[in-house]
């Protein structure tokens, strides 16, 4: 049992740390499960490859691969061809379950066969049969990458860019030997294979970014600083390290390539990104000074750190820079704070086109603008309700700069020049007072709310001038 140190020093088995990925966490109330750690599976899949030899049986594939029969007749396509031993290894893929063993025996006989077809045809069938049982297979790859025969060495190649998204624990150390190799068909399988584990297995590389940025030959450097950006959303805080270090790096080319990195990480992580492009901004090559200043387009405005960077890069002495910067500047600010900026910084600016933009910043339309520039920047009026516009036409009222719609008693139209002068003669017309409406409710006298009528009152004093 192998152990490891953690921490404070203390030695714990690493079978113990495996088994502590794998806990469970369960709600206290219910006791269900939270979160179920799952072991990571691969997405990328294995391409199998078809031809003629589809069509044999697996016991004619069997005899073929032990050399006990020479050749095996079928039809494919409506032709009649002649499979071979080298057809009936390319056929060892089709074998699954008990039968695997046999098919990965086949396998192994025909690595190590003196003829280089039948090495070929088993390099080509070695990643199908590996899924199933790889034991001994990545040894053998590794052989026949140094193989006499040029096409063996090519069909290994090919061979490690197919296994690599796959089985990066497999081929880890031979991609690594591949990745620097002199040959330049080896290499470039090598890169192609390290691609295809980005989107399998970005963790595998960083460790081989990592260790491939302390090569001394620049374009190494290079190469693996430009797979970062296949990285940036689905590494962690590793893969910021290896920008940062790319982009102190020593050639300026390895430089160029980091800072091209830089716009896609200020979409996922935006302070990070800021960091790095006040760093780009100060560099000395214009290329990574620009693509810092495409950062920070990128980036969210409102953050103070990146408005920093866009008013110290509008006085800066790189063109490009200070260009883009200044016309950063109307997403920053208001109206006020801006033009008094841009007066501030046409006192220094030299470059006419800079100049032309800033004068722009500086115009006020409200109050320099012709008549017609002020009129457009009013609000517009308000439109009028419906029922409202029917109310003043009703009345003879003209309803903003349209027409009177009105109409005499045969229905046709009036002209403009009637509807002017009917209203003309409405208002020198004398005004005659209205009568005032009829109270709704009559008031109730006091005689009235006790009972009292007026007859009974005549009565009375009929009465009383009798008397006198």
């Amino acid at each position: 049992m192998k152990h490891r140190f953690i921490g404070s020093g203390v030695m714990r088995p690493t079978e113990e740390i495996h088994l502590s990925r794998e806990y469970i966490a369960r709600d206290p109330r219910t006791g269900l499960p939270i979160a179920v750690s799952k072991k990571r599976k691969s997405k990328k899949k294995m391409k199998t490859e078809s031809g003629p030899w589809v069509a044999l049986s697996d016991d004619d594939v069997l005899a073929l691969a032990r050399g006990e029969i020479g050749t095996v007749p079928i039809r494919w396509k409506d032709q009649t061809l002649s499979m071979d031993q080298t057809h009936a290894i390319r056929a060892l893929g089709r074998f699954h379950g008990a039968r695997i063993h046999q098919a990965h025996s086949l396998l192994l006989q025909g690595l190590e066969s003196d003829a280089a077809d039948i090495r070929v045809a088993s390099l080509d069938v070695l990643p199908e049969v590996a899924i199933s049982k790889s034991d001994e297979l990545f040894d053998w790859l590794s052989v026949l990458l140094d193989d006499n025969d040029v096409n063996v060495r090519k069909a290994a190649s090919r061979c490690l860019t197919t296994t690599s998204p796959v089985f990066p624990s497999g081929v880890s150390s031979i991609l690594a030997n591949e990745l620097r190799s002199s040959v330049r068909h080896r290499s470039d399988a090598a890169w192609a294979g390290l691609a295809g584990l980005c989107d399998t297995w970005p963790e595998v590389v960083v460790d081989h970014v990592d260790s491939l940025l302390l090569e001394e030959e620049m374009i190494l450097r290079k190469k693996a600083t430009a797979l970062l950006r296949k990285i940036i959303n689905k590494g962690d805080s590793a893969v910021w390290d290896l920008i940062s270090w790319s982009l102190n790096d020593a050639e300026v080319e390895v430089r160029r390539v980091a800072a091209k990195n830089l716009p896609t990480l200020a979409r996922k992580e935006s302070r990070i990104a800021t960091l790095f492009a006040e760093r780009a901004l100060v560099d000395s090559d214009s290329e990574v000074r620009l693509s810092a200043i495409k950062t920070v387009q990128v980036l969210d405005t409102d953050h103070g750190r990146a408005r920093e960077l866009v008013v110290r890069g509008t006085k800066s002495k790189d063109l490009k820079v200070r260009s883009a910067c200044i016309e950063l500047l109307p997403r920053l600010f208001g109206e006020e704070v801006l033009r008094a900026m841009a007066e501030e910084l046409l006192v220094t600016e030299t470059d006419s086109k800079i100049i032309a933009s800033l004068k722009e910043m500086v115009f006020d339309v409200s109050l320099e603008g012709t008549e017609a520039q002020k009129n457009a920047q009013l609000a517009p009026a308000a439109p009028v309700p419906a029922l409202d516009r029917e109310v003043a036409e009703s009345q003879g009222k003209r309803v903003g700069l349209e027409p009177i719609r009105s109409t005499n008693d045969d229905q046709s139209p009036k002209s403009d020049a009637t509807v002017v002068r009917e209203l003309h003669q409405k208002e020198q017309s004398p005004v005659t007072p209205e009568a005032a409406p009829a109270p709704v409710y009559r008031a109730v006298s006091q005689d009235e709310l006790m009972g009292y009528d007026d007859d009974f009152e005549d009565e009375d004093s009929d009465d009383d001038a009798d008397y006198f």
